[in-house]
C-alpha cells in the first residue's frame, strides 16, 4: 500500500458510508458500503484477509473515495446507485431489468389492456416486470376471457359513440371484445372492469370472486340460468388462477423472502425473491449473480436486497418484515429483518431456497449445454482448489475392496476422467496374495500391481487416486507408491465412510468438504461407482464359488450334468437329499453314484444295492 493511500486509510472516519477502490487510471474499480468505513477497508489490507479475487483487487488499488452518510440504509441504497452508475469491475453485476414485459392499462376514456417491454411516461400504468413470458401470456388470456376488453387502438370519444361514427370490428361478433364502441358498455362499467383488472394484477383476487359470486347469486335469483352460467364459468376460471397463487400458510400481512445459494463449482450466486401479501404469492423472482471479489454471502445477499426492495420488481404493498435464511446487521425503512427456524414463515423460507435450487440447477445445464468444456474446466479448477493440488486433477482413479469373511477377496479399480465416469479404463483385480481378511495387504496388492503395469507399459498415469477407507488403507496405498518412485507424481487421499472426511498421508488432520461442495460430490461418486463395480464382481464370484465347490469338485462331473441336475432339481441341497435311484432317473448310473457318494461318503454298501435295483428296472 502506497503512503497517501495509507494515510488516507487512517484517517477515514468511524461513520456509516459508502467507499470507492480506483485503479491507476482513475477508474472505480470497486464500490462498497459499511458501518464503520475506517475499520472496513482497513480490513482489505491485512495480509489475512487477502484471499482469492480480493488479492487482485487490492493490487490493482491506486487510490479511494470516501461518501459519509447518516445510517446503514442510506449505505445501502448508495451504494446500489453508485454500482449502476460506474459497473465496477469487481462488483457483482447488478442489473435493472428493462428487458423484462409488463402489463400496461393505458390511459384512455375506455383503457386497453397488452404488454411491453417498454415504458413510456403519458399516464399509463404498468405491473410486473414479469420474469416468465409464460405466465404473463397466462394472466392476460385470463383477463380477456374474464372481461372481454377492447384492443383495437381507435381513438374513442364519448360524443362520437353517442352519434354512431364507430362499426364494430370481428372481436366482437367472436365474443373477445364488449364493443364499448357503440355505446354496448358504458364508461362507469368499462371503469368497473379496470378496477377489478387492478386488484387482480395486484393479488386482491378475493374482491373480483365475491363480485362474480354475487352476479351468480343475482342471476340465479331471477332465474335467468343461462347468463348465470357465463359468470359461473368465469368465476371458476378465475378460482383456479387464485388457487394457484395461494399458499397454505397463516402469514396475514406482507412480507419479503431472500434466499441465496453459492454454486461451488461456477462461482454464481443465485438469490431468489419472493413476495407474499396475505397467503397470496405476489411475485416470484431469482436473480443470478457473478461472484467477483470474494464478497460474503452476507453482502451479496444484503446488496442483491436492496436493489430489488427499492426497484419495480417490487410491486404493491410494501412490506412489514423480511425473512432471511441468515441474521444480517442491517435493517431497511425500519422493516426489522428475521430468520425463522419454525412454523409458516419457515415454510416460506425453504419454499424460496427450493425456488432457488431449481432455478440454479437449470442454469448449470443450461450451462453445461451451450458450453459443457468451461463447466468441466470450472469443476477441475474448483478441485484441484479444495483438494490443495499441484496440478488440475483431468485422471482420477478409486479404489474399493470387498470380500465376505475373508472368503473370494477381490478388488476394483474406476476411472473418472474430467469428472465423469470412464468406463473403458474400470478394472477388476482377482486378489492372489491375501489369505483371509486383510484390506491393508489387499491394498498393497493391488495399488501396485496397477502402477508397477502402467509403469513398465508407460501408460498415463492419473492425477489422483482416492482410496475407500481410513487412514490404515491410505497408508500402505501411499508406502506402495513409495516403493514404486510414484508418490511425487500421484496424489493420493482416503475418504472415511462415517463422517465423508478426507485423509492425507503423513496428516492426521482430515479434511472436511461442504456437503454441497462439487468436489465432494464427484468424489462420493466415485466411492460409490467402486463400490458397486467391485461388489457386482465379487458377488459373481461367490455364487460361481458356491457352485464350484459343490459340484464342479467332483471327479468325473462335467458342466452339462450340473446344468441339467440344477435345471431339474432347482438347488445343491435338493440334490443332496437325493437317493441313488431318482438321480440315475435324470442322469446315467455312474454319475449318480458319483455325486450319491459325494453327499453321503458313510453309506458304502448304497451301490451294490442300487446295482440290483438298476438291473431290475432294466429287465422291467
Amino acid at each position: 500500500m502506497n503512503d497517501p493511500l495509507e494515510y488516507k486509510v487512517k484517517t477515514l472516519p468511524l461513520s456509516p458510508g459508502v467507499y470507492n477502490f480506483l485503479d491507476e487510471n482513475g477508474t472505480v474499480i470497486y464500490v462498497g458500503k459499511a458501518k464503520n468505513l475506517r475499520s472496513r477497508v482497513s480490513s482489505y489490507f491485512r495480509e489475512r484477509n487477502q484471499v482469492g479475487k480480493t488479492k487482485f483487487l487490492v493490487r490493482h488499488i491506486h487510490d479511494l473515495l470516501h461518501i459519509c452518510v447518516d445510517t446503514e440504509t442510506d449505505a445501502l441504497l448508495l451504494e446500489n446507485k453508485l454500482i449502476k452508475k460506474f459497473q465496477p469491475r469487481y462488483n457483482i453485476q447488478l442489473k435493472d431489468d428493462k428487458t423484462y414485459p409488463w402489463i400496461c392499462i393505458t390511459n384512455e376514456v375506455f383503457p386497453r389492456i397488452y404488454f411491453t417491454r417498454k415504458k413510456e411516461k403519458n399516464g399509463s400504468q404498468y405491473y410486473g416486470p414479469y420474469t416468465s413470458i409464460n405466465a404473463m401470456r397466462d394472466v392476460m388470456e385470463m383477463i380477456r376471457r374474464l372481461f372481454s376488453l377492447r384492443t383495437c387502438k381507435t381513438v374513442l370519444t364519448e360524443e362520437n359513440i353517442s352519434k354512431g361514427k364507430y362499426d364494430v370490428c370481428l372481436d366482437y361478433h367472436i365474443n373477445n371484445c364488449c364493443a364499448p364502441c357503440i355505446g354496448r358498455v358504458g364508461k362507469e362499467e368499462y371503469a368497473s372492469f379496470i378496477e377489478y383488472i387492478r386488484k387482480i394484477l395486484n393479488g386482491k383476487t378475493y374482491d373480483v370472486l365475491n363480485m362474480l359470486r354475487a352476479q351468480m347469486t343475482e342471476l340465479a335469483e331471477k332465474l335467468e340460468f343461462e347468463k348465470a352460467q357465463v359468470v359461473k364459468e368465469k368465476y371458476d376460471l378465475l378460482n383456479n388462477y387464485h388457487a394457484k397463487n395461494v399458499i397454505s400458510v397463516q402469514v396475514f400481512n406482507t412480507v419479503e423472502i431472500y434466499s441465496i445459494l453459492k454454486d461451488e463449482r461456477d462461482d454464481y450466486y443465485y438469490v431468489n425473491f419472493m413476495k407474499v401479501s396475505y397467503g397470496v404469492i405476489i411475485r416470484s423472482y431469482t436473480r443470478e449473480i457473478k461472484d467477483r471479489a470474494d464478497d460474503s454471502q452476507e453482502d451479496i445477499l444484503l446488496t442483491t436486497l436492496t436493489d430489488i426492495h427499492f426497484s419495480e420488481l417490487n410491486i404493491g404493498e410494501k412490506a412489514t418484515e423480511f425473512l432471511l435464511p441468515f441474521e444480517v446487521d442491517y435493517s431497511i425503512d425500519n422493516i426489522k429483518p428475521s430468520v425463522p427456524r419454525f412454523g409458516d414463515k419457515k415454510k416460506l423460507l425453504d419454499w424460496s431456497i427450493r425456488n432457488c435450487r431449481l432455478y440454479m440447477a437449470e442454469q448449470q445445464r443450461q450451462r453445461s449445454l451451450v458450453d459443457p468444456d468451461a463447466s468441466t474446466n470450472n469443476l477441475m479448477k474448483k478441485m484441484k482448489e479444495d483438494l490443495q493440488l499441484d496440478v488440475e486433477p483431468r485422471h482420477i482413479e478409486c479404489f474399493d475392496n470387498s470380500n465376505l469373511q475373508g472368503t473370494n477377496p477381490v478388488s476394483s479399480c474406476v476411472v473418472f476422467r474430467d469428472g465423469k465416469p470412464y468406463k473403458k479404463d474400470y478394472r477388476l483385480f482377482n486378489v492372489k496374495t491375501v489369505v483371509g481378511a486383510d484390506d491393508f495387504a489387499t491394498m498393497r496388492e493391488v495399488v501396485y500391481r496397477r502402477y508397477k503395469r502402467l509403469s513398465d507399459e508407460g501408460k498415463e498415469l492419473p492425477q489422483l487416486i482416492i482410496i475407500d477407507g481410513g487412514k490404515g488403507q491410505l497408508r500402505c496405498a501411499y508406502e506402495t507408491l513409495q516403493e514404486l518412485g510414484l508418490d511425487s507424481k500421484i496424489a493420493v487421499v482416503g475418504l472415511a465412510k462415517r463422517l465423508e472426511e478426507i485423509f492425507y498421508p503423513n496428516d492426521p488432520i482430515p479434511l472436511y468438504l461442504d456437503r454441497t461442495s462439487p468436489t465432494l460430490k464427484v468424489i462420493q461418486h466415485l466411492r460409490d461407482e467402486a463400490h458397486r463395480f467391485g461388489i457386482t464382481f465379487h458377488r459373481d464370484k461367490r455364487s460361481k464359488a458356491m457352485i464350484h465347490s459343490v459340484l464342479e469338485d467332483i471327479p468325473g462331473i462335467g458342466g452339462k450334468t450340473i446344468e441339467k441336475l440344477l435345471t431339474t432339481y432347482g438347488s445343491v441341497n435338493k440334490i443332496a437329499e437325493l437317493n441313488l435311484v431318482e438321480l440315475s432317473k435324470t442322469i446315467n448310473l455312474d454319475r449318480a453314484t458319483k455325486i450319491f457318494k459325494f453327499f453321503h461318503p458313510e453309506e458304502e454298501n448304497t451301490t451294490d444295492s442300487a446295482d440290483s435295483t438298476e438291473k431290475t428296472v432294466s429287465v422291467e
